[in-house]
């Protein structure tokens, strides 16, 4: 279990950085100037697409033959490795010019994170850890710590939080902890398969 947190928060936290969603909290935090309630809509959108990112990894763990699950897993890892190597942006819309309207900042925020990580490498990511660890609330834990570790500094610091960190260097190292967990359970390496 504490693997299985520590493996879903550094995974997330590391490829959360330089990703749209990350870029998403710089905008927010440059057009409402509210952390809380960007952080706290960052949260709860969160908690709700992983929750579910990872009850679909959690069934897929009873459905799948886990022969033909290791091998989709392993795959599946390689390929977010190499995906990492892609840089997100955001396109600069209407919507990111317009005030909160009805929803405020807190529910614009919400609303905008939860569909910015559909099919996010951070959701796939999820799906794919559930899968793995068959420990539901414990990668959804350490996946939403994650996202919060990557993304509140952005939200409190700004443009300053991502210029610290060489975001091209970061996305290399996410992808080598991909590639190397992909590897891992292609081995079969804390599975007991040969």
């Amino acid at each position: 279990m504490i693997e299985a947190f520590l493996v879903s928060t550094g995974v997330v936290a590391l490829g959360e950085i330089g990703d749209k969603t990350q870029l998403l909290a710089l905008l927010l935090a440059a057009r409402y100037h509210r952390p809380g309630p960007i952080i706290a809509g960052i949260l709860v959108a969160t908690l709700a697409n992983h929750a579910a990112a990872g009850a679909l990894g959690t069934w897929i763990t009873r459905v799948v033959d886990p022969q033909w699950l290791r091998w989709v897993l392993g795959g599946s890892f390689i390929a977010v490795a190499l995906w990492m190597l892609v840089p997100d942006r955001v396109d600069d819309d209407e919507g990111a010019r317009a005030g909160p309207g009805r929803l405020g900042v807190f529910g614009i925020t919400t609303v905008a994170f939860f569909l910015a990580e559909m099919g996010d490498k951070t959701q796939i990511a999820t799906i794919m850890l559930a899968a793995r660890y068959d420990a539901l609330v414990t990668v959804t834990a350490g996946t939403t710590l994650g996202m919060m570790i990557a993304n509140v500094p952005a939200v409190l610091l700004g443009d300053k939080a991502v210029k610290l960190l060489p975001v091209q260097w970061v996305h290399r190292i996410a992808a080598v902890v991909f590639a190397a967990i992909g590897v891992a359970v292609l081995a079969g390496v804390g599975s007991g398969s040969p």
